[in-house]
């Protein structure tokens, strides 16, 4: 074996002192999609799923892959194996014990194409990797092989938007094989859900810590509050309200024209903390007017990206044109290089195109305010090249069912945290007959996608990210306006609460101060 990650872990009874919290309750700008992992998702369904789900593996802090409920990864000589063995005493919110037939039974449904699995096309071979195999020599060892090496396999395993390629009981699915509730091993289990109005947890009294602190969605997990009570309040004045007079706990994702308030106010703590999520334009280049190049060209052209990044941020994100986030070790010179405005170079495009003043629809929405507030300003600064860009304001749920189906001329939008640069650009990057939801259908920068996917050498590795930032500069298939930082808010006496690079709360390990 190469590499051995991981060992021993950290048996405990959760709840050592929940029954004597309140609940805690965390502001929803939405609701949930879906509790069926990495299927129907967006952030926000990310974001409660972690609650709930654990997978082999799961990303820390500082952006690695760390174990969850496997105790050991150890990998092959010539990377193509990948053996798991699970951690000892893990059981399952209804008290049945983990096994690898667990592991095999959930495997299967995410592979089977009628589950809708968003991942299944990053380990069936059309993305980087292909697993050709998955076995279980006993009931606390799993072997993954796989057709070549991959850089990203544990990565792949890990992503949130994949549902973490969480375990799931058997029970969690309907006799007709159909969704029906999840029966996890994560911290908490679901109490209740009322469409529209709120998500409650409930601590999992089977829950069986991690080994080492909490640490991304890795570590003690261990919930010190007997219920969590996801909020949905999708209008952001009304949040403000409710924290403001003790009605929520924490609002994970404030609005930046809020901040100097907040700030204002003892009972309140402020968190800012730089997270990999970027935000940006998508560009539909299959619509009859942006498949000329020289039409999006002339649309980046008429943008002052830093100001952009100063308006809708409040300041606390700078300009950014590249996928590959500013706090990403390989956001390097070509990453960092700034794109101007230059009113007279996108006029003279737009005249080499035959641009004749046609409506370009923009799609936005109010629940993500900076979405909004960014569709202005790109509407006002393209006004002033003589582009006509429409705001269209939607709800969503809407907008992003448009999202996946391709359906949109251009879109205010942004990406979830990707914590590898080949995911960075595997999210937008792929064929649209196949998958409507890319945005930039270039087979030759899916090949250099594939090949960093299957690199481990940071120097190789940078040499295909910065000719991929090449041509997206020279394509530009979708416009990058910058790098997140997520801004939360939480009442005083909430403790342990922290932020981190994907921005998602973490309920587990937070008390509150009686």
């Amino acid at each position: 074996m190469k590499k051995l990650v991981i060992v021993l872990g950290l048996l405990g009874a959760a709840l050592p002192a929940a029954a004597q919290q309140p609940a805690l309750r965390i502001r929803l700008g939405a609701d949930a999609r879906t509790l069926d992992p990495g299927t129907n998702r967006d952030a926000i369904t990310d974001a409660i799923q972690t609650n709930l789900f654990e997978g082999l593996v799961a990303f820390r802090d500082d952006s690695s892959v760390g174990p969850v409920l496997a105790k050991s990864v150890a990998v092959s000589e010539d990377g193509k194996t990948y053996t798991f063995v699970l951690r000892d005493g893990v059981k399952f919110s209804n008290g049945a014990p983990l096994t690898t037939k667990d592991v095999l039974f959930a495997w299967q449904r995410y592979t089977d194409p009628k589950t809708g699995w968003r991942c299944l096309s990053e380990v069936d071979g059309r993305g980087a990797v292909k697993v050709t195999g998955v076995t279980a020599p006993d009931d606390r060892t799993v072997v993954f092989t796989l057709e070549k090496p991959s850089a990203l396999f544990l990565a792949t395993l890990a992503r949130p938007d994949c549902g973490g390629t969480g375990i799931f009981h058997s029970s969690s699915l309907n006799p007709d094989g159909s969704w029906r509730e999840p029966v996890t091993t994560g911290p908490y289990k679901l109490g209740e859900w009322k469409r529209g109005q709120f998500i409650r947890l409930l601590a999992n009294e089977h829950y069986t810590a991690g080994p080492g602190p909490r640490d991304g969605l890795t570590g003690d997990k261990t919930p010190l509050v007997a219920q969590v009570d996801y909020l949905v309040i999708p209008d952001e004045a009304t949040a403000k309200a409710a924290l403001l007079s003790n009605g929520i706990d924490i609002n994970w994702d404030i609005a930046t024209s809020d901040l100097q308030e907040y700030r204002s106010r003892k009972d309140i703590v402020i968190e800012s903390v730089p997270t990999m999520s970027i935000s940006d334009l998508l560009i539909q280049t299959k619509d009859p007017l942006l498949s000329d190049v020289r039409m999006r060209q002339a649309i980046l052209l008429s943008l002052d990206l830093e100001t952009i990044a100063d308006e809708v941020t409040g300041s606390q994100s700078r300009a950014s044109h590249s996928p590959i986030p500013r706090s990403s070790a390989y956001h390097k010179a070509k990453q960092a290089a700034p794109i101007r405005r230059d009113i007279p170079a996108a006029k003279k495009l737009l005249m080499e195109a035959g641009y004749r003043g046609q409506a370009i629809k923009l799609l936005a929405n109010k629940r993500y305010p900076e979405m909004f507030d960014q569709a202005i300003l790109v509407q006002a600064m393209a006004r002033e090249a003589g582009i006509n860009i429409e705001v269209e304001v939607v709800d969503w749920g809407v907008q992003q069912d448009r999202y996946l189906a391709g359906n949109y001329q251009m879109m205010s939008h942004s990406f979830s945290a990707r914590l590898d640069p080949s995911l960075s650009f595997e999210m937008f990057t792929g064929e649209k007959a196949t998958q409507p939801r890319k945005a930039w259908d270039s087979k030759a920068a899916a090949d250099l996608v594939t090949r960093s996917m299957a690199i481990a050498d940071p120097a190789q590795r940078q040499a295909i990210f910065d000719k991929l930032e090449d041509m997206y500069r020279a394509d530009i298939p979708m416009i990058t306006l910058f790098s997140g930082t997520r801004l939360s808010a939480s009442r005083s006496n909430i403790e342990g609460y922290r932020s981190w690079a994907l921005g998602t709360p973490r309920p587990w390990g937070i008390s509150i101060k009686q």
